[in-house]
């Protein structure tokens, strides 16, 4: 097991039951205690958990998405060949706003170089965009969410109200036929729901562990997203549904 993927047991755990102590933690992962207290020191000074002799408190609650530099380090090559898709399913010339979130971040890296029109709806990717020679950047108002630094409320919504892109690219926390969109934060909903209604095409970026997920924020049915981007070991129960549904699914 990477060690990425021992945060994130280590993370989902430890909130799941609440506490857990270095041994159950050693036992659950197959690392040794060292290298687990050495994980909890990492994740205490992300704010996921906190330390006490012996083990580790949640400090993140039921339904609460990871911190995004947690999230950063999950599957990045995934999330590159993702972006890559992505990328090219956009023609040049084309107006796209590109949510927040770590995969549209890759997005985001991916269209630099293009001769598009971008919006990004957060400070990461309009940092990853800024000074791109070729791109026209728009940058909307709004206010940045705390370490996600995606932008929300009133004026964001505004900025998304007066303009109409060819393309939306739309990250989620949940993904399925049955419950469609979701979102952990009430605020990201209503900016990916106002994403969604600037556009005319909603491609959907999400990894595979996204399906086995249902956050608490509807953000639209699973009729509203055009196409699905997403990585091969995505369940296949799941995918196979969302086509059915009419969403066209590409798995990379």
């Amino acid at each position: 097991m990477g060690s990425t993927e021992r945060l994130r047991q280590i993370t989902d755990a430890v909130r799941e039951a609440g506490q857990l102590s270095v041994a159950e933690l050693a036992e659950l992962t197959g690392a040794s205690e060292m290298t687990v207290r050495r994980d909890l020191e990492a994740l205490a000074g992300q704010n996921v958990l906190e330390r006490y002799r012996g083990g580790a408190r949640s400090l993140l609650l039921r339904g609460e998405e990871p911190p995004f530099a947690l999230r950063t380090q999950e599957a990045p090559e995934a999330k590159r060949r993702i972006a890559a898709e992505v990328a090219s399913l956009i023609a040049d010339g084309e107006s796209v706003v590109i949510d927040g979130g770590t995969t549209c971040l890759e997005v985001a890296r991916a269209l630099r170089d293009r001769r598009l029109t971008v919006m990004p709806l957060s400070l990461h990717a309009a940092n990853a965009l800024v000074g791109a020679p070729r791109l026209k950047l728009l940058l909307p108002g709004g206010e940045p969410r705390p370490g996600e630094l995606g932008l929300t409320g009133p004026l964001a919504e505004a900025s998304l109200a007066a303009l109409r892109f060819d393309t939306a690219v739309i990250g989620c926390c949940g993904l399925n036929s049955a419950d469609g969109l979701t979102a952990y934060d009430l605020a990201d909903a209503a900016i990916k729901r106002a994403a969604i209604a600037s556009a005319r095409r909603v491609v959907v970026v999400a990894d595979a562990a996204k399906f086995s997920r249902t956050a608490l924020a509807s953000v639209a049915p699973a009729s509203a997203i055009g196409t699905v981007v997403t990585e091969e070991s995505a369940p296949a129960e799941e995918t196979d549904a969302l086509a059915a549904a009419g969403v066209t699914v590409r798995k990379v």
